[in-house]
């Protein structure tokens, strides 16, 4: 592979004219002959239309089956929605760079999917959070949860998913865009990400490392200990049910969940606090890939397979 990769880089950065000020960059990807890239096409392809078939079916069926209209499914029709959304900010441009043999992506194009997969992210981890504050009040305050769990509370809450998520990261985005470029194009990557752009501006920029890392934390750990509270009650209150049956009723109503969070943080925890290592690009690309392409594709299958109310309505909505 590295015999590969050497004359790929040298045969791009010939072609084309690298001045101080760039006005595009090149998304290496994932490295390979062509025949590999015609492979890849084809593998990312499939899994982008599973993953909005699945997403689709759940939003759907959600749409359709008039007991599905609670909280609980309304909010998991918008994280549906979200990651359909999430998905396609990055998929598409993946499977055309497969395709392409110079690998280009213009200056906008590059930021927008930046900001676009950020703050796509961003609303996925507040997502999380409502979702776990919901199965909290489900649980913990089952007689008051019609009165506080509201359609206008409910609505309210994914407003403000949507509003926090794509104003957490465009300061910092903007004054990234600003900066200038030298040297190679070339980011090691399959998408646009801080790590490889700030790499390549004419100067290093401390400051603007250390408030992109403060953001990123504080995105991560604050929803994240949101979860970790409101799921700490939820197990206390379902330990204290008296009937094994409940305490499996409970603990079945909140498995999906949890198991989309610890695969959501669990990644992407993952890439932020594993240790630096020669093979760090390769690392980064498969956790950025299992995240941003992995998590959206098997979140229909968790929330089908392990909710009996939503396995029937997709039956249902699907004609099985």
């Amino acid at each position: 592979m590295g015999s590969f990769i050497a004359p790929r880089y040298m045969k791009i950065s010939n072609t084309l004219n690298i001045s101080s000020t760039i006005t595009g960059f090149i998304l290496l990807g994932f490295p390979c002959p062509r025949q590999g890239q015609i492979l890849l096409f084809l593998l990312f392809t499939l899994l982008y239309l599973l993953t909005l078939m699945g997403n689709g079916s759940i939003i759907c069926a959600v749409r359709w089956d008039q007991r599905l209209h609670t909280p609980m499914y309304i909010l998991l029709a918008n994280f549906s929605f979200l990651e359909i959304c999430y998905v396609t900010s990055t998929v598409p441009n993946m499977l055309a760079n497969f395709l392409s043999d110079t690998k280009v992506i213009s200056f906008s194009g590059c930021f927008l999917q930046f900001y676009f997969f950020f703050s796509l992210g961003s609303t996925e981890c507040f997502f999380l959070a409502i979702m776990a504050f919901d199965r909290y009040l489900a649980i913990c305050r089952p007689l008051h949860y019609p009165t506080i769990m509201t359609r206008c509370l409910c609505t309210n809450l994914v407003v403000t998913c949507w509003i926090l998520g794509f104003l957490w990261f465009p300061v910092p985005i903007i004054v990234i865009s600003q900066m200038s470029f030298c040297g190679s194009r070339i980011i090691d990557h399959f998408l646009c990400d801080p790590g490889p752009l700030l790499a390549l501006t004419c100067a290093r920029a401390p400051i603007m490392e250390f408030f992109w890392m403060i953001l990123s934390s504080l995105l991560l750990f604050i929803p994240f200990l949101c979860i970790i509270v409101s799921y700490t009650l939820v197990l206390r209150a379902v330990l204290r049910v008296p009937s094994a049956a409940g305490r499996r009723k409970a603990f079945s109503t909140c498995g999906s969940h949890l198991a989309v969070v610890s695969l959501f943080y669990g990644s992407v925890m993952v890439m932020y606090l594993s240790p630096t290592s020669e093979h760090e690009s390769g690392m980064q690309k498969l956790v950025t890939l299992f995240y941003s392409v992995g998590t959206p594709l098997i979140n229909p299958v968790i929330y089908s397979l392990r909710n009996k109310d939503m396995k029937y309505a997709l039956q249902k909505f699907l004609g099985i």
